[in-house]
């Protein structure tokens, strides 16, 4: 395990909009490329790749940021996510920023274990959520049924992008 050198930007500081922007970019450009495959998106959930690295290395206010911002862009200039989906996207990204932050700040290091438990986290917690808001189980376990790709991409992926981060 490696220590992360975190970095806490607060919102009065153009750094935190900037680096925000960078992560914003990148939740626009995956989706894109993974909507090129069949069914790319419910099952990579690429919408979620750089609110994870934003939060767990710059604090949940760069995740925060990255969180609501991507999903609506996506929408509004690609019609992905479907503006119904929407409520529940930006939920379990409000919940990933927020548990990748804090699980970030509190142990200042990053592990396969601790990814394991932000993702595991936010996305019960969100299943729940969705379930709730749609009153389909069977829709709102869709990251389950459909998104173990993109969950272990997230778990994975997500650790070696932040290890090359910690090492800038």
């Amino acid at each position: 395990m490696e220590t992360v050198k975190l970095y806490l930007l607060p919102y009065s500081n153009i750094k935190t909009y900037l680096i925000a922007l960078l992560f914003i970019g990148g939740n626009i450009a995956l989706p894109q490329l993974f909507h090129l495959v069949p069914q790319g998106g419910i099952t990579w959930l690429p919408i979620y790749f750089f609110t994870l690295i934003g939060a767990y290395k710059y604090g949940w206010k760069v995740g925060v940021l990255t969180a609501v911002a991507s999903p609506i862009v996506n929408s509004l200039f690609f019609g992905m996510p479907e503006a119904q989906m929407l409520p529940a996207i930006l939920l379990k990204s409000l919940l990933l920023a927020v548990f990748a932050g804090y699980v970030s700040h509190k142990y200042q290091k990053v592990s396969f274990l601790l990814l394991f438990a932000v993702v595991l986290s936010y996305q019960i917690i969100g299943t729940a959520g969705e379930w709730i808001m749609k009153g389909d189980f069977f829709l709102a376990v869709q990251d389950f049924r459909i998104g173990i790709p993109g969950i272990l991409l997230q778990i994975f992926g997500g650790y070696l992008f932040i290890k090359y981060l910690i090492r800038r």
